[in-house]
């Protein structure tokens, strides 16, 4: 049961965020601020006339004790040792105890040293932007009272034997400062929520006499300088190199929020000194920062926690008070603070609701703006929704991030796994509490397919942490029995593009058998340096899979493996290809796809594929991929993958086609399925002039040859389960060489997902084939098919054959099946027709697929004609066409007007859905 308070806690903070965010997308006016803010103290979880409401529901309520008992459990001990000691506490926050610096310096992401001195001790800075560090956080009563020693931190070094303590350099500390005043002010902020809420006043005088100590030390502190006056000194706060991770301003606002009673009683010549600090320390995250991603919203968070404990404007000399800095998150836009409506304005697209970061990041900020809509809603009864119509596509969209396992794609700083339903949650709430049948039905339907248990799916929900927010945490969502589930199919598509962040998708069906392909190039934020990407699916898993961030993002791996070319399934031109991570510019152009983006109906549903073209920046690369999938029976399929390469100014040394399968074992062979015999090679390096990345792999082997070939990686499941496998096949050609390679483990799961190995620890396995010269004339062409050790392989033989007109750059195929079915693959560029035997086309991408039963498709992509034996398929205009023949009856299906012949009978076709023709 939840407490029914008129609380305001994060609640101002989301509500204000979306303010902006929803009326400043409807016009350009000013957003009004609130006129009902309430005046006294406590203010942002809860008001001093709701106290009694929360002391009954503690003793009504066993969750509630339980919370209260947690607090008293972190925070007793400390209090009680105060009485008696008070400085055992104080003296372990991290401070320039002696130096009393005020002047801080760092050097780019490290820190370097402190100069100045103030009458009183002042905040110790961090040691670096990089969290990772070979010493660990000590426990509070192993930290020495009062450190400020010019040798460091006394700290254990986690990387000898027993974690002996030494005296360590700041810079070499990561965050281990920021942390631990972090923990310290937690236990202060805790002792003031417990004695506004008992009126004992040990627990007021712990938690003030750290507040006050830590405060006026800061009160003296500047803004760091950076003596490489480099990018640094645009995100410097004052503890930490980043202002998205001043963390210490949200939580003291908060401990002043619930000691101001007591200061105002005991204190009172101080509360000058608070305010001034609290608004200097606001004003510093909104100078520095980054406007154009999540951090805005970070950072705005921070703002508004700061900004409702301070008085109104009219209070202050300067006049900025609580509504100016409310106002400056809503309405003003400064270099690195966006007001709300410009930042929502910029991040989403509005046809699709995709948000341009990687999956993960794009995911985390539309729940994180539906939670802000709610929020604002529950605090002012005002429903702002309607305001922020991008929202309820953004929420709806997200099913299109997801494999037929239900984990998303990965590709950038991502991870693989389910969608949150927290978006879908407030949805249903905001729809709830505005009676609005349509959307609670709407979004109800799409929630049970996502949650199991749904009924009770919100009960113990913000509870798990036994932290004051636990107090009032929302009550659980009820969902209406009479909306029922709705089919995934409303939500996902055959295809889906996502230009803003340069991402296509095709797909067919759902769980084990289902197919799917994920390609993306690099646009947007959070992206790697990858070309064009490509996740795969197989059999229950994505198993060619993006590898992750690795580590933070400013550890050597991150920056020189997995975030390259190298740790993709892509290609690179010789040896060089790279550009900028992160924010990145470097999209592919989607030439063709079939069926539309988004389309729901009206195509044939057996065949999908997609045509784009990167300019590989670094070589000056034209690349080209098309992929196709080919579902062939309930449970077989297979996938196409076209790759051509070739330098802009000739002059090409090598092209490498990169891919890394889930698997413990990976086997290289023949194409008759004899192992070749691969021998040590150290031409895949560094040395020669090529990417650091080359170095992070390692057991690499390799044979020369131009006949066919294949690979196939195996994840090996426990005994009685059925093993999993993907078989790569590819044609060979002359100047071919191939590649088995460890490289190093993918961290892009948290947790195995039903992996039976320890994915995250053992090397990814790796294939690789090098085509010495150009790769447009000689692509690499490629065949996947996913299967089990129970169903075994579907197809029998691929061969591929050449153009009989010779054209440059074809690629043709002919795949049989077990089943007795037949296909064969027609890929042409620059408009040139190819030929073999009776077929001939000009297509981009054309399929012939022969059953032994008669049944017959012919699929042109981009193409103007398809001809083969007794049939031919012309239009005027390039475009897709699909013919089928099954059971004796003709279907079309045709994106262009379009005449087809068959056994010398023509007959015109209008543009129309896939549909009966005779």
């Amino acid at each position: 049961m939840a407490i029914k308070l008129n609380i305001k806690p994060y609640l101002l903070t989301s509500i204000f965020f979306s303010i902006t965010f929803i009326l400043s997308a409807q016009d350009n006016s000013k957003i009004p601020l609130p006129t009902n803010l309430e005046q006294g103290y406590p203010r942002l979880y809860i008001t001093n006339s709701e106290k009694k409401d929360l002391q009954k529901t503690i003793k009504k309520e066993a969750w509630a004790k339980d919370v209260l008992s947690g607090l008293h459990e972190k925070v007793d001990e400390h209090v009680e040792r105060h009485v008696s000691d008070p400085e055992w506490m104080v003296s372990r926050l991290q401070m320039y105890w002696k130096t009393k610096s005020t002047n801080v310096y760092v050097n780019g992401v490290d820190y370097s040293h402190a100069d100045g001195e103030a009458p009183v001790p002042t905040v110790r800075f961090t040691g670096s932007r990089n969290s990772a560090t070979a010493y660990g956080k000590p426990k509070l009563e192993d930290i020495q009272p009062y450190m400020d020693d010019p040798r460091g931190l006394y700290l254990p070094n986690k990387t000898k034997e027993g974690h002996p303590f030494e005296w360590a350099e700041q810079s070499e500390t990561g965050n281990i400062i920021v942390s631990i005043n972090e923990d310290i002010i937690g236990l202060a902020r805790d002792a003031a929520f417990l004695y506004w809420l008992e009126n004992d006043e040990r627990f007021a005088k712990f938690s003030y006499d750290i507040f006050h100590t830590y405060m006026e030390g800061m009160s003296y502190r500047s803004e760091p300088i950076d003596l490489l006056n480099g990018h640094i000194q645009t995100l410097v706060g004052f503890t930490h190199f980043q202002v998205i991770h001043e963390r210490a301003l949200r939580e003291v606002s908060i401990l002043y929020d619930f000691l101001h009673g007591y200061i105002e009683a005991n204190h009172p010549e101080h509360i000058a000194m608070y305010d001034k600090t609290i608004k200097r320390w606001t004003d510093q995250v909104i100078k520095n920062g980054v406007p154009q991603n999540n951090w805005n919203l970070h950072q705005a968070n921070i703002i508004l926690k700061a900004a409702m404990v301070l008085q109104d404007n009219e209070n202050y000399e300067d006049k900025k008070g609580r509504e100016y800095y409310i106002d400056y998150i809503l309405n003003v836009t400064s270099a690195r603070q966006w007001s709300l409506s410009k930042f929502i304005d910029y991040g989403y697209d509005e046809s699709n609701g995709v948000w341009n970061e990687c999956p993960s990041y794009s995911l985390g900020v539309t729940s994180s703006l539906t939670h802000f809509i709610r929020d604002f809603d529950n605090t002012f009864d005002h429903n702002i929704l309607p305001y922020t119509p991008v929202m309820g596509k953004a929420v709806k969209m997200m099913p299109q991030y997801l494999f037929p396992n239900n984990q998303i794609v990965a590709f950038g700083d991502s991870y693989y796994g389910p969608i949150s339903t927290e978006a879908i949650g407030d949805m249903i709430r905001i729809a709830q509490k505005n009676g609005d049948d349509a959307l609670e039905e709407d979004f109800t339907g799409m929630y049970r397919l996502f949650v199991k248990d749904t009924e009770a799916s919100g009960k113990n929900r913000g509870r798990r942490n036994k932290g004051i927010s636990s107090f009032f945490a929302t009550k659980p969502l009820v969902l209406n029995p009479k909306y029922k589930q709705h089919d995934i199919k409303d939500y996902i598509t055959q295809t889906f593009n996502a230009p803003n962040v340069s991402w296509h998708v095709q797909r067919m069906g759902s769980g084990k058998n289902g197919m799917m392909v994920s390609l993306n190039g690099s646009l947007g934020n959070h992206m790697h340096a990858n070309g064009i990407n490509m996740e795969l699916y197989g059999k229950g898993f994505v198993q060619g899979t993006d590898p992750g961030k690795g580590a933070g993002y400013l550890e050597p791996i991150y920056l020189e493996y997995y975030s390259q070319f190298p740790a993709h399934n892509t290609v690179m031109v010789d040896g060089a290809s790279s550009y900028t991570e992160m924010l990145s510019y470097h999209a592919f152009d989607l030439l063709g796809e079939y069926p539309k983006s988004e389309e729901k109906d009206g195509f044939y549903e057996n065949i999908t594929y997609s045509d784009v073209y990167f300019l590989e920046p670094e070589t000056q690369s034209d690349q080209s991929r098309l992929v196709s999938i080919v579902k062939t029976g309930e449970t077989t399929g297979y996938y196409v993958d076209i790759f051509r390469s070739r330098k802009q100014r000739k002059g090409d040394k090598f092209h490498d086609y990169y891919y890394h399968n889930l698997g413990q074992t990976m086997s290289v062979m023949d194409a008759d399925g004899n192992p070749l015999t691969l021998t040590p090679s150290e031409e895949m390096a560094f040395a020669g002039g090529h990417l650091y990345a080359l170095d992070y792999m390692w057991d690499k082997k390799s044979v020369k040859l131009d006949k066919d070939y294949q690979a196939e990686w195996k994840i090996d499941m426990p005994e009685g389960e059925e093993d999993v496998f993907m078989n790569l096949w590819m044609k060979g050609t002359e100047g071919r060489e191939v590649f088995s390679i460890k490289s190093p483990p993918n961290k892009a799961f948290r947790g195995n997902h039903g992996i039976p190995y320890k994915v995250d620890k053992e090397p990814y396995l790796t294939f690789a084939a090098r085509q010495h010269g150009e790769a447009w004339e000689h692509p690499f062409i490629s065949v996947y098919e996913p299967f089990t050790s129970s169903e075994g392989k579907s197809i029998s033989s691929i061969s591929g054959f050449e153009d009989e007109n010779n054209s440059k750059g074809f690629a043709g195929l002919s795949i049989t099946h077990k089943s007795g079915r037949e296909d064969m693959v027609f890929s042409t560029v620059d408009n040139q027709t190819a030929s073999y035997g009776e077929t001939s086309t000009n297509a981009t991408y054309a399929l012939i697929g022969k059953e032994n039963n008669e049944n017959l498709v012919l699929f042109m992509g981009n193409g103007t004609q398809l001809t083969t034996k007794d049939i031919t398929i012309s239009a005027a205009e390039k475009g897709n066409v699909v013919l089928e023949r099954k059971d004796g009856k003709w279907y079309v299906h045709n994106e262009i007007p379009v005449k087809i012949t068959i056994d010398g009978v023509a007959n015109d076709y209008p543009v129309g859905e896939y549909r009966f023709i005779k």
